[in-house]
């Protein structure tokens, strides 16, 4: 017994070396040699400085930018989530009505023309970076507005828009998007 029980201590101790030390260190490694950009965040540096994250949602409540998707965390990453309403929920009813009336409102959009789902819908992580063409395409008159932008420059917006689209992942999974992030970066490059 005692000689079986000596046994599987060192089988845990050493299973522990290796799952618990080597392989993350091994890992680490990899990611760091492989894809240092994104193994550290995929961090975007403006003026030397840490701007933000490509995989994180960031507030833009202005109308002279791009505005993300909504966040039912307020974009704070530690508690990342859903805001766990229902379908059935009148409190779900009444701040999907909200915004879709406070963007249709502030972006001039006709009653004919749906709010894109992901301009009145938090993510389930409430940190989601992208919003699709559509809902960018939408929000250009207000920017345009908000910028005073003459037409050569509306029409880098909307060049922006179309080079900054990223395709389905394998031309297959999801759904076309933009990151709204690097978008209101190159959008402040417009003169």
């Amino acid at each position: 017994m005692k000689r079986l029980a000596i046994t599987a201590f060192r089988f845990l101790m050493v299973m522990t070396l290796l799952t618990g030390v080597v392989y993350v260190v091994l890992i680490t490694a990899a990611g760091q040699l492989l894809f240092p950009a994104k193994s550290n965040g995929s961090l975007v540096m403006k003026n030397g400085r840490v701007a933000g994250s490509e995989l994180i949602g960031q507030n833009f409540d202005s109308a002279a930018y791009f505005w993300s998707r909504p966040s039912s965390v307020f974009y704070n990453a530690v508690p990342s989530g859903g805001s766990n309403l229902g379908p059935t929920s009148d409190s779900l009813r009444k701040v999907v009505a909200c915004r879709r009336t406070n963007f249709s409102v502030m972006n001039m959009v006709p009653d004919t023309v749906g709010v894109p789902r992901e301009m009145i819908f938090s993510s389930a992580s409430g940190l989601d970076p992208h919003i699709s063409p559509s809902a960018a395409l939408l929000q250009v008159n207000r920017i345009a507005r908000a910028r005073n932008l003459n037409d050569k420059q509306r029409e880098q917006v909307l060049s922006l828009i179309k080079n900054l689209t990223e395709d389905r992942q394998f031309h297959l999974l999801g759904e076309r998007r933009i990151n709204v992030f690097l978008l209101n970066l190159s959008l402040d490059k417009i003169q």
